[in-house]
């Protein structure tokens, strides 16, 4: 609020701060109560420099956070998504809601361990490494913040609000607290509800008043990213019964719609993110994120970030000149395997059918098992029998989660799905149902949700009313601990065929010819 405060004399308090709630109460009719510790002391001397003209920021609850000399007309505010693998930050205006920038980067927390269950052993074993790999993730935040600060012409001292999401372990790991006790059953968590903390006390040197907002987690392995991706879709508000998988090297999955709500975690490894893969490698300009097989001849045509071609059409080696041809990514070996499928090349049993090498040179023997050449290179690029049954495992996990779910909701079908995080923007939705990655749906109502995460903490971060709707949806969300849950192993052996060994996929099969 902008607002001019009068001169000490009669009828006009002497006292700065007085006559400034005085102010915003009769040019605003907002009420202030308090004012933040870390702006009281130069309270004065900003109404001395400003000559009585000042803009306020004012947090619900009267709290006086904010004081620039003068018409100041922008507030700005900072979401942050602590992923396993990556970290994204998007800066915002708070008085329009625009992003003016993002940025990402690598989770340093990965030298600890690749995955979850790693990073809690490493805890374990070493609980001294708590703070190691608090400040790892927070210097990289801090990093995140100064980039995006840079790049939208601001200094990092004038974001004023932050909001921060990610998994149990992430969570806990950048509040500084041990996640050991998410190590074994029962998945206790040490910090379960949202939190509002000084960024300060997260090492972010932003406006001295930044608070961090922390949704609330809601179990052991479903975190406040979960809360996020729940505040972003919004299956709360709906009728259908909506599954919402956010896919990484944990996939959180929610079942449910207005009436009722199911949350679950399903642990799928990093195949999707290209590890685990013979030739994998995360998603980056040259790696082949889209594959096609041709039914007949068996010959692979693949595409590749960063260019809008496909191999085969002329100019394509012109094109990829500059980044070459890597290894693939999630959604390349997704459209590989589903496609190696849909050729014949692998069994409903997910083999890799040895009497194609009859067809095809592509298909060639690997010691006791086959591969196929999937790229002549260079590099020469195989889709190995390892790498099948790994999409086999990770795949397997997901169904099975979402699976036990239904069980438990007493549905056979699913009338909407959404495909959270970066891995499932990028898949071609109709061959990850091929494979089996999701329950069959009309394809019309499965949609990619992007950083479904990222955009939850950011609507966290402009409207402070969607924190308490979070917060109360949060609060009847009923868990499902898959680990405990005898019928998941049944569902995930189930689950290893292609796309299923006893599910009928209806709709999928109207949309494709399956073998």
């Amino acid at each position: 609020h902008y607002v001019e405060v009068a001169e000490p004399g009669p009828g006009c308090p002497a006292d700065g701060f007085a006559g400034l709630k005085r102010a915003l109460k009769e040019q605003w009719g907002t009420v202030v109560r308090t004012r933040r510790a870390e702006i009281a002391g130069s309270l004065s001397d900003i109404l001395a420099a400003g000559g009585g003209k000042v803009t306020a920021a004012v947090r619900d609850g009267g709290e006086l956070c904010g004081l620039w000399p003068g018409l100041s007309e922008c507030l700005y505010g900072i979401a942050i998504d602590v992923g396993s693998t990556t970290i994204a930050c998007h800066l915002c205006d708070l008085t329009s809601g625009e992003v003016l920038a993002s940025a990402g980067a690598m989770n340093p927390q990965i030298r600890f361990g690749e995955d979850l269950m790693s990073r809690i052993s490493h805890v374990m074993a070493d609980p001294g490494a708590v703070g190691e790999m608090a400040a790892a993730a927070r210097r990289t935040i801090g990093e995140l913040v100064r980039q995006t600060a840079t790049a939208a012409g601001i200094e990092s001292a004038d974001i004023i609000e932050m909001t921060v999401v990610g998994n149990p372990v992430m969570h806990h790991l950048v509040l500084g607290v041990s996640p050991a006790g998410l190590g074994q059953a029962p998945f206790p968590l040490a910090v379960e509800g949202a939190l509002t903390v000084p960024a300060k006390d997260l090492d972010q040197d932003l406006h001295p008043a930044c608070d961090a907002y922390l949704p609330p987690c809601i179990a052991g392995f479903v975190g406040a990213d979960t809360a996020a991706v729940i505040l972003s879709e919004a299956p709360f508000e709906a009728d259908a019964m909506t599954l919402i998988v956010d896919i990484g090297t944990n996939a959180e999955i929610v079942l449910g719609n207005r009436h009722r709500l199911l949350a679950a975690s399903s642990p799928t490894g990093p195949a999707f993110e290209g590890a685990q893969i013979s030739s994998g490698q995360r998603a980056a300009p040259g790696a082949i994120e889209h594959v096609r097989i041709d039914r007949q001849t068996l010959e692979a045509r693949i595409k590749v970030i960063g260019c809008d071609m496909w191999s085969g059409e002329p100019g394509f080696t012109e094109a990829v000149a500059a980044t070459g041809v890597g290894g693939i990514c999630g959604s390349g070996i997704v459209d590989a395997v589903a496609e190696m499928y849909l050729a014949g090349i692998v069994a409903r049993d997910g083999k890799i059918v040895g009497a194609m090498a009859e067809k095809t040179a592509r298909v060639q023997p690997d010691g006791r098992v086959y591969s196929y050449r999937l790229w002549d290179g260079p590099p020469a690029l195989e889709i190995t029998q390892l790498d099948v049954r790994a999409i086999q495992l990770a795949k397997a996990a997901l169904y099975a989660g979402a699976r036990l779910l239904m069980d438990r909701m007493g549905v056979d079908a699913v009338e909407r799905i959404s495909v959270a995080g970066a891995f499932g923007g990028q898949i071609d939705l109709k061959r990850a149902m091929v494979l089996g990655l999701i329950p069959d749906c009309d394809l019309a109502h499965v949609s990619a949700a992007g950083n479904a995460a990222g955009t939850g903490a950011r609507i966290a971060l402009l409207d402070r009313r969607a924190r308490a709707e979070i917060e109360r949806v949060v609060g009847r969300v009923e868990k499902v601990e898959t680990a405990s849950e005898a019928a998941f192993q049944d569902h995930f052996v189930a689950a290893m065929a292609f796309p299923h060994s006893t599910d009928k996929f209806p709709n999928l099969a109207r949309a494709i010819d399956l073998p």
